[in-house]
């Protein structure tokens, strides 16, 4: 299978129906426009190993984006929602150890902004990351629910139904 073009994306929105405390899988293909998405300007960081936190901050230095903070979770932020996450300062946590699957949750990007983002992790060796934009659902959430959501969603995409 040939390696997808690289305007080629998928992004895994967490949809804004709930059963049960269960989110229903929805997917959604993200543009290219100047459209911001929702929630505060952000880039949340889960996991990584302190190397990999410098090389993703680095990274993301050299996107030179205005007014974009990044934070990282710690060890002591499973539990913290991801609405008190985004507003966080910039830089907070990076020197915590955090063991949570790798993760990268973006707020109030552009489609471009994300893009380029993702592109930039993308060239660095990173171990696999899931990805996802902030919405209404999510950022009531714990860190923790939303990584394992995301895990779920990516075993999803990964194992479509049927593919059996």
């Amino acid at each position: 299978m040939p390696a997808p073009s690289p305007t080629w994306r998928v992004i895994l929105h967490l949809g804004d129906h709930q059963e049960k405390d269960k989110m229903t899988h929805s997917f959604k293909t993200v543009g290219e426009s100047d459209h911001r998405m929702y929630g505060p300007r952000s880039i949340v960081v889960c996991g990584f190993s302190a190397g990999e936190r410098k090389i993703i901050y680095n990274a993301f230095l050299e996107l030179k984006f205005k007014d974009l903070p990044v934070i990282f979770t710690g060890g002591g932020d499973r539990k913290t929602l991801m609405k008190e996450m985004v507003a966080r300062p910039h830089k907070s946590g990076m020197a915590e150890a955090c063991d949570l699957t790798p993760a990268i949750i973006m707020s109030g990007l552009t489609e471009k902004e994300l893009h380029k983002t993702m592109a930039a992790c993308k060239r660095r060796k990173l171990p696999p990351i899931l990805w996802a934009t902030l919405t209404p659902t999510s950022e009531s959430w714990s860190v923790e629910a939303l990584v394992k959501e995301l895990k779920t969603e990516r075993l999803h995409f990964d194992n479509p139904p049927g593919d059996n």
